[in-house]
């Protein structure tokens, strides 16, 4: 009956004592790990103290396959107590055993502040490559699978030792998602989601992000999906276009700072002439209004209604590509935002023919309502380099503002009718074949306020935008094994 050893991380005693009674109540437990990375002058009963470098290690990963004499092996990444439901071990056991499967996760309750709530999770699929993907804290490994995982792994990872760990389970074996709350967790993190957007480019976990980018670059080689920078080249001479470039702005309901993104590009500075698309989704707050008198005075603006009612910003953005007025390259500006200098524009279409792209993605830095920098300022996504950054945006959950494309490849691909990640569909796709160009010096400025689309997402919603990237991801990754 002792199938599991687990593994789990080291706060104070009390926390310790507590998690490991709770685990060795049950009888398939046979042993109970405490990782930790001092020397604890105080050993608690029935529990082996394991001294690891870091929690997220290789190193630590290695250490714990190598006592992985049981059958399953199980890992708790909080250093909270853990509580588990009824019964819920047995569930990870029979269910790990049914399944066959590399790794179970389940869903789980949250406390946060005090409150318990539900923190359902979503199921992992074959382009889940993001390395902030949400398991839980309590990971169920079949250990054979985790050892073979680490003999097949080569570098000594610093900082990306679990996720290279589930990349390389995943290979064997399913990651497979149980939809039944087995247990709680305490959260300690309350900011909210447009908060939490950005830490994977914060300047600070540059390290750790390089090492996630070997991780998965070197399971991509594994399973098929590399691409290497072999790109197809662009003439830029396909078709007849009215203007060089079109600014598309897709709005609803911006009363606030439509006018303000408008008068940034009404004000660019270029040596080719250039329009300004505004698709207007049928707003009802006063923002057609101001767009019309604009449009008074500056014949470069070009109000477009839609001929249909069922558009995303997606939808409004095939609405701007497909129309006449649309020139040779189409630039984007999001309602909230502004260019940050007048010389944006011409920035942008002379990286498209310095650097033959089919795609150009600018930098940004970002504010608050105000146009005042907060934190983390800058985001420049220098993870997208020329020679791996097709293949690192499989990982990565954006990929940079401004962004431009050349029309004739985007009328051929298309954008997806949604509201959130058909940027994101878009690069991935574009980059299967072309260059993407990259300018790093700050050129926009991205609003981060109450009304964005994402500011402040409840858990349900947050989870259909991570399912909806993971199956763009999916997509990709079988259309690129398909090349082979």
């Amino acid at each position: 009956m002792k199938q599991i050893n687990c593994f789990i991380t080291y706060n104070e005693n009390d926390q310790a004592q507590k998690t490991a009674q709770n685990l060795l109540a049950s009888k398939l437990v046979n042993k109970v790990f405490l990782l930790t990375n001092k020397k604890l002058e105080n050993s608690i009963p029935g529990v082996e103290t394991m001294v690891i470098d870091a929690l997220f290690s290789h190193e630590t990963v290695s250490k714990i396959a190598a006592v992985s004499d049981t059958k399953y092996s199980l890992i708790y990444t909080k250093d909270t107590t853990l509580e588990l439901g009824q019964y819920a071990l047995e569930r990870f056991f029979y269910i790990a055993e049914s399944t066959n499967a590399g790794m179970v996760y389940a869903d789980y309750y949250e406390i946060k502040e005090g409150v318990r709530s539900n923190l359902p999770l979503i199921d992992y699929q074959e382009g889940s490559l993001r390395d902030d993907f949400n398991f839980g804290s309590v990971l169920f490994y079949n250990s054979t699978m985790l050892k073979q995982a680490v003999a097949e792994t080569t570098s000594q990872y610093k900082h990306a030792g679990f996720y290279n760990l589930r990349l390389k389970v995943s290979q064997q074996g399913e990651l497979f998602h149980i939809n039944e709350y087995l247990y709680s967790e305490v959260e300690f993190d309350t900011r909210k989601s447009g908060e939490k957007l950005f830490d994977y480019v914060d300047p600070k976990n540059r390290a750790i992000q390089i090492e996630m980018e070997l991780a998965c670059t070197d399971h991509l080689k594994q399973i098929g999906g590399y691409l290497a920078p072999d790109f197809k080249k662009i003439e830029f001479n396909e078709g007849s276009f009215p203007v060089e470039a079109s600014v598309i702005i897709p709005v609803r309901n911006r009363v606030k700072t439509i006018d303000d993104a408008i008068r940034s590009v009404l004000s660019q500075k270029t040596n080719f002439k250039f329009n300004l698309l505004v698709v207007d989704n049928f707003s009802n707050d006063g923002t057609s209004e101001i767009i019309e008198e604009i449009a008074k005075t500056d014949s470069r603006l070009i109000h477009i209604v839609p001929n249909r009612s069922d558009l995303g910003i997606g939808g409004c953005w095939n609405a701007g590509v497909d129309s006449p007025l649309c020139g040779k390259f189409a630039i984007q500006l999001d309602s909230d935002d502004i260019y940050e200098t007048e010389n944006t524009i011409q920035k942008i279409v002379d990286a498209f023919y310095e650097q033959n792209c089919a795609m150009v993605i600018g930098s940004y830095t970002m504010t608050n309502f105000k146009m005042e920098t907060i934190a983390p300022g800058l985001i420049d996504h220098k993870e997208w380099t020329p020679e791996n950054g097709r293949n690192n945006a499989l990982r990565i959950n954006g990929l940079g503002a401004p962004r431009a494309f050349y029309t004739p490849v985007l009328r051929e691909i298309k954008v997806p009718n949604t509201s959130y990640g058909e940027d994101y569909a878009l690069g991935l796709a574009i980059s299967r074949k072309y260059q993407i160009g990259r300018i790093y010096d700050s050129i926009y400025m991205c609003r981060r306020w109450d009304e964005n689309s994402d500011a402040s997402l409840d858990v349900v919603r947050m989870n259909g935008h991570n399912l909806y990237k993971d199956k763009i991801r999916t997509i990709e990754l079988k259309a690129r094994k398909n090349l082979k």
